[in-house]
């Protein structure tokens, strides 16, 4: 049995393409990641399509990661959207904590992604009301980057402030790193390359899955 999950992640800026991402993942897909972002924490990737352009199949169970600064202004949106859970960034110029009790109120959960240079105990009140910790390793809004394994430390700390919380990971999974990074603590992997540039994204995606089952952590 899985001891986590695999969650596709999807990042475009483009409705067409973005269409066709969700036709090839729908048959294997069950949790996917939206990366959805303005420009502002992610000025490299530009801006994607925003929360009115997304959509998804029937029975998927999607988490919206808001790459945002003000996620204020985004809220009437993403009530509407109505995903399962939406993660918006400790590093934000808006107060998170009125914003998690409205999505919380719309029966939504709600997650915090925590950059490399973010000590969990710094956004501890945050946490404290998070359903979800996503540890971030990769580059914002980009796709390939590297899985920095020190950042595992993490999860321990962000253990010792919410014990129940669920903890994410974004950033370099692959085959070689996810077997670390799910006996690290992690039970929710969000995978961008590593399944999208696959020449069978479903084989990528079993094999992926294959790898959170495996006992031995090496």
């Amino acid at each position: 049995m899985a001891i986590a999950t695999i969650a596709p992640t999807i990042l475009s800026n483009n409705p067409t393409e973005y269409k066709e991402i969700v036709k090839r993942y729908y048959p294997f897909v069950k949790r996917a990641h939206i990366d959805i972002s303005d420009g502002t924490l992610a000025p490299e990737s530009g801006v994607t399509i925003n929360e009115t352009a997304v959509w998804w199949p029937k029975g998927w169970n999607v988490d919206i990661h808001m790459m945002t600064a003000e996620p204020s202004k985004h809220l009437d949106n993403l009530i509407k959207l109505h995903p399962n859970m939406v993660i918006f960034h400790a590093e934000a110029k808006d107060d998170l904590l009125p914003i998690f009790d409205t999505i919380k109120q719309n029966g939504m959960k709600v997650g915090v992604a925590i950059v490399k240079g973010i000590y969990p105990p710094s956004i501890k009140t945050i946490l404290e009301q998070a359903d979800h910790a996503m540890i971030f390793s990769g580059d914002l809004g980009k796709y390939g980057g590297e899985a920095d394994l020190l950042l595992l430390e993490k999860v321990p700390l962000i253990k010792e402030i919410h014990t129940n919380i669920e903890i994410g990971w974004d950033g370099g999974a692959n085959i070689e790193t996810t077997r670390q990074i799910v006996h690290g603590g992690v039970t929710c992997i969000n995978v961008g390359s590593a399944i999208s540039k696959a020449e069978d994204p479903k084989a990528a995606y079993d094999a992926l899955m294959k790898e959170t089952e495996e006992e031995d952590p090496i």
